[in-house]
């Protein structure tokens, strides 16, 4: 049964700076729309991982149609989104929960 939308997104929603209009990124994401150099911070695909940085493109998939991924974090490039990473990372050692980003972000 599909539930509706790729993806869904965090309250506390991360934005690189680079990334203009917000609510129209968001739009596309949600209905599988393409763009380009857009990467997202998601919620790791097992266990081993705290954050998974993927393109946007890897959401128009089919699997994610029916099982939506939860996006932490919107960046415009790989490197604008591992730059994104370590700002969480950061956040996170200075509330007291290193290396626990999930738990940090799920608060």
């Amino acid at each position: 049964m599909k539930k509706g939308g790729f993806c869904r997104f965090a309250k506390n929603l991360y934005w690189g700076d680079s990334v203009k209009k917000h609510h129209l990124v968001k739009w596309k994401l949600l209905f599988g729309s393409g763009q380009f150099n857009i990467y997202c911070l998601t919620a790791p695909m097992n266990d081993n991982d705290q954050l998974d940085i993927i393109h946007c493109a890897f959401l128009r998939q089919r699997y994610y149609e029916y099982d939506p991924v939860l996006i932490y974090g919107i960046a415009f490039g790989y490197e604008e989104a591992v730059n994104l990473v370590v700002k969480i990372s950061e956040e996170a050692s200075k509330a007291g929960m290193d290396g626990r980003l999930l738990e940090y972000l799920n608060l």
